[in-house]
Parts: structure tokens; C-alpha cells; sequence
């Protein structure tokens, strides 16, 4: 349990993963979060559910000035409190975590720095670019920019600086960078020298413009060069062309939209991101405990009279184990009772809990389940188990009770939609529209369903045009093509990392047919 004091971390410069080990366990166990605006939001979704999270900042929708959020820092940790004070890249480099920490010092508040990636280092890390480099200058200097739209340089001797052989990093926008990279040039710097702008650093969006320091000084003078970047001074940004690895990697840019339920969403997630993937968190469905939960309760104090348990999903795993195990009862009870998964994902959740599992078929769904059962033993009379969810399908059920099975099918747990226009979920309708969005991902009939309702029945067809649709398998690829649909990736094997390597391939193909 954390301390109630204010806890200075550093975000990093927008890569949600970037955050240290020891930020993150923060973040997850803090009462209270104050984070910047540019913070990324995916970060957020690891706090406690309980927890206040507030947005401060001059882009946030209720900006604080910074005495004011210093004054919220203060008093949240009096109401007894632990405050993550998330910071945009590192809080004491050009930044206000030092003028934060000054106060609470004074307010004799308790405080803790945990020192981030800042900006001027991890943008170009990403780009391919060292800041420095043994050959290149035995200097490194970080500039303070502004985020604002002042076009006049930062107040440095420009004479001095201009002579020192080595980088030269900075962060602001266009008009400031311009003067910057006149006033190098005006002292001494030669126009010729390389140089790089990164903007929006270490996201999946990235985009990198090299040129020399008179190049670049004309191409932020243009209105679309204005928002913020990132810029590298110096011979090391030729390092690039030998260097870049963040924007070659195969999803590179590519915005996907991702339905599962937040609970089973991280996986795919991580999978995506890890590629390159922009991947934007829509989940459709959650799954809350079922209306009447005594027959699965039954059912678990009972189970020692079954032959087989029969799990769909690693979702009923879960949820099966959770009451088996709160009545007390005992994992032991399953001694002599055979275990069926549906496949690879539902198996391992299984495993997870110390349990061995007796048959996966070799096709994921329900329909190979069923025969699978009936080809390993002669199910007359034999008990089987389903804790399903509350919409599951009846084929399973049926199949195994015309092939002579006791089948007890009980709800393990409730599928309930989530409204799309819910505080700080993304704005899925508007990117659509804006033709934003490369690919939406499916994991079940009942994600597509809830993600077509949320659009509009009518629209969803027009929205999703031009979109790439990927489903698990075959079960919901129908359901989508119910809904007219174009599903254009489906992977061989129904797991989400067979998905993600289809994903893969499809834009590898694309990418192919643009270059011929």
C-alpha cells in the first residue's frame, strides 16, 4: 500500500510502455492520478478502477494554471491520499516537476521522484538517430523550447553555441524551431549542416523529415509543418538511414481497432503495438457476474459427480475457478474430472490454475468440440459440464446430447455492450468517417453485433468501407457477414496470435500489389 505523498513520474515521451517498472507500480496502486495532457491515454487503463483521475495541462478539455495544480497536489495527499503526478517525458527535465516538488516542499508534503524518458532523448532513439555518437562531437546539448506558438528563439548565447561541435536537441513547434535554426546559421552554423525533425515521437504515427538546418528552416515556416516536433542538430542524424527501425517495422502506422473486452484485450494489444500498430481500444462487451449465479454455484459444489468439464472460452475458465474456489472449496475436487478447452488460449488459462487438460481438438470451435468428444469416448450417459456465457450458441449443448451425453449447461458469466460515447472513449464513429481507421479486429459474434448497434445499424456498412475487417473465425465471420460486412482477414487457426500473424500478412500483401 503506497504512502499518502505526491509522486512525481515521468510518462515518457508517449509510448505507453516506456514508463519505468517502478512508475507503473505506482500508477496501478495510487488513490489519485494528475497527469498531463499528452499523456497517453493507454497508460491510464492500467489505474485502479476506483481511482480519481484528473486531466490537467493547457490542452486539457478543464486546464489548470500551475499554481492551481500544485495546490490539488497538496490537497489531495491531505485527504490521506497517494498522488501519481503523471508528467509528459521526464519531471525535471524542462519541465514543472521541479517548480511542483519546490512547493511541496515548502507545503512540507511528502514527495517522490521517478525520472522518465524525456522527449529530447527517446524521440530519437525511435527515429533511428543516436544523440551522440564517438565521431560526431563529444557534446550534447538540450535546448528548452516551447509549446507555444512564439516564434522568437530561447534567450541562450546562440554566438557560443554555434561553435560547439556536437548535437543539439530541442522540442517545439514550427514557428520556434524556425528562428532557432536561423539564429544557429546567422552565428556561424553552417546552412549545410544535417539535421532532423521528429514529430510525434515514439507513437506508432511517428514521422521523421531529415534535410539540413536551411532545408528545415524554410519547411517549418509552412502552415502543415506548425505542431510540435522534435529536433536533432547535428552529423548523427545521418545515422539514420542505417539505423531506423520504428517506422520499418510490418504494421508501421496502421490504426486498428481492437473490441475485445478490456480484460482479454491486453494480449492482442501488446501484439499489435509490439509491430507497430496504432492499436485503439474499443471494447464493445464486458462481462459481469451472471443474474442468477446459483446454478453454476450448484454446479460447483456438485462437481465431483462429472466426467467432463467442457470450457469455451478462457473467460468461463475463470470464472468457473473463481466459484468453485469461494465457497471454500478445494482445486482438488477436480481430481478425476476430464477437462476439455476449445483451443490453444482457453487451455492456457486452464493450465494457469495448475490443471492439466485432457483434449483440445484441432479446430477451434464448438462444432470440432463436439465431435472431438464423441470420436475419444462413447458419451452415453456420461456428465458433462458447460459453464458458458449467458449468449452462447445451443450447438454445442445439442450435439453432445445427441450423441447420448447428461449435458448440464450453466451461465458462468453475463455479456453486457458498452455504450461507445462513454467518457474518454475514443471517438470510433468520427474516425471512421474520417477514414481514420485501417482495420477492426472481432473476436466473437457478439463484439460485432454490439460494435454494428453502436454505429447504427444503417451506417455501419458506409462507415466501414474501404476498412479491413479481421475475425477470429469462421463463427464470427458469419455474424459480420450478417451485418453485410466484408471480412477480408481471417487466420487459419482461431487464436488471437494466428490473427495478428494474418493481419500481418494481408498488409505485407497490399504493400506488395502498391509496388508493382
Amino acid at each position: 500500500m503506497l504512502e499518502p505523498r505526491v509522486y512525481l513520474i515521468g510518462a515518457g515521451p508517449g509510448d505507453p510502455e516506456l514508463i519505468t517498472i517502478k512508475g507503473h507500480r505506482i500508477l496501478t496502486e495510487a488513490d489519485v492520478i494528475v497527469f498531463d495532457h499528452l499523456v497517453h491515454r493507454r497508460m491510464l487503463s492500467q489505474v485502479r478502477d476506483d481511482a480519481e483521475t484528473i486531466d490537467v495541462g493547457p490542452a486539457a478539455p478543464q486546464s489548470l494554471e500551475q499554481n492551481a495544480i500544485s495546490l490539488l497536489l497538496a490537497e489531495k495527499v491531505r485527504e490521506g491520499k497517494a498522488v501519481a503526478r503523471l508528467k509528459w517525458g521526464d519531471p525535471f527535465v524542462f519541465d514543472s516537476g521541479g517548480e511542483e516538488a519546490l512547493f511541496l516542499h515548502e507545503q512540507g508534503i511528502s514527495y517522490e521522484v521517478v525520472p522518465g524518458i524525456p522527449s529530447t532523448i527517446g524521440s530519437p532513439a525511435y527515429a533511428g538517430i543516436p544523440v551522440t555518437y564517438p565521431e560526431a562531437g563529444d557534446t550534447l546539448t538540450l535546448l528548452r523550447g516551447d509549446a507555444g506558438e512564439t516564434s522568437r528563439p530561447a534567450k541562450v548565447a546562440w554566438s557560443r553555441l554555434a561553435r560547439i561541435r556536437g548535437s543539439i536537441v530541442t522540442h517545439g513547434t514550427g514557428p520556434q524551431l524556425g528562428a532557432m535554426l536561423k539564429a544557429l546559421q546567422r552565428h556561424g552554423r553552417s546552412p549545410a549542416e544535417p539535421a532532423a525533425l521528429i514529430y510525434r515521437g515514439t507513437l506508432p504515427e511517428q514521422r521523421t523529415i531529415e534535410g539540413t538546418i536551411a532545408q528545415l528552416e524554410r519547411l517549418v515556416k509552412r502552415r502543415e509543418h506548425r505542431e510540435p516536433a522534435v529536433l536533432v542538430i547535428g552529423r548523427v542524424t545521418a545515422l539514420r538511414e542505417h539505423l531506423r527501425w520504428h517506422d520499418t517495422r510490418p504494421l508501421s502506422g496502421k490504426r486498428i481497432v481492437v473490441t475485445r473486452a478490456r480484460t482479454q484485450a491486453r494480449d492482442l494489444v501488446s501484439r499489435l503495438a509490439n509491430l507497430g500498430a496504432d492499436p485503439i481500444e474499443a471494447p464493445t462487451i464486458t462481462f459481469t457476474t451472471p443474474d442468477d449465479p446459483e446454478p453454476l454455484a450448484s454446479a460447483c459444489r456438485d462437481i465431483a459427480a462429472f466426467d467432463w468439464v467442457v470450457f469455451t472460452s478462457a473467460n468461463a475458465v475463470e470464472r468457473f475457478i473463481q466459484q468453485l474456489l469461494r465457497e471454500p472449496g478445494d482445486i482438488r475436487e477436480l481430481h478425476g474430472v476430464k477437462l476439455c478447452a476449445v483451443g490453444p488460449a482457453t487451455a492456457e488459462a486452464i493450465n494457469r490454475h495448475g490443471l492439466r487438460t485432457d483434449l483440445v481438438p484441432e479446430r477451434y470451435r464448438a462444432d470440432a468440440v463436439a465431435t472431438a468428444l464423441t470420436g475419444l469416448e462413447n458419451l452415453t450417459d456420461v456428465r458433462m459440464l458447460l459453464p458458458r456465457a449467458d449468449l452462447a450458441r445451443d450447438l454445442l449443448p445439442t450435439r453432445l446430447r445427441e450423441a447420448g451425453a447428461n449435458v448440464t449447461s450453466v451461465t458462468a458469466y453475463k455479456t453486457s455492450p458498452i455504450d461507445f460515447d462513454r467518457d474518454g472513449a475514443p471517438d470510433i464513429y468520427q474516425m471512421l468517417l474520417e477514414r481514420r481507421i485501417d482495420i477492426v479486429t472481432f473476436a466473437s459474434g457478439s463484439s460485432v453485433t454490439n460494435f454494428v448497434a453502436a454505429l447504427g445499424d444503417d451506417q455501419a456498412r458506409d462507415l466501414m468501407q474501404g476498412v479491413d475487417i479481421a475475425c477470429i473465425g469462421p463463427v464470427t465471420a458469419d455474424v459480420a457477414a450478417g451485418f453485410g460486412l466484408d471480412v477480408t482477414i481471417m487466420p487459419e487457426q482461431y487464436t488471437t496470435a494466428a490473427m495478428v500473424n494474418a493481419i500481418v500478412a494481408h498488409i505485407g500483401r497490399a504493400a506488395s500489389r502498391d509496388q508493382v
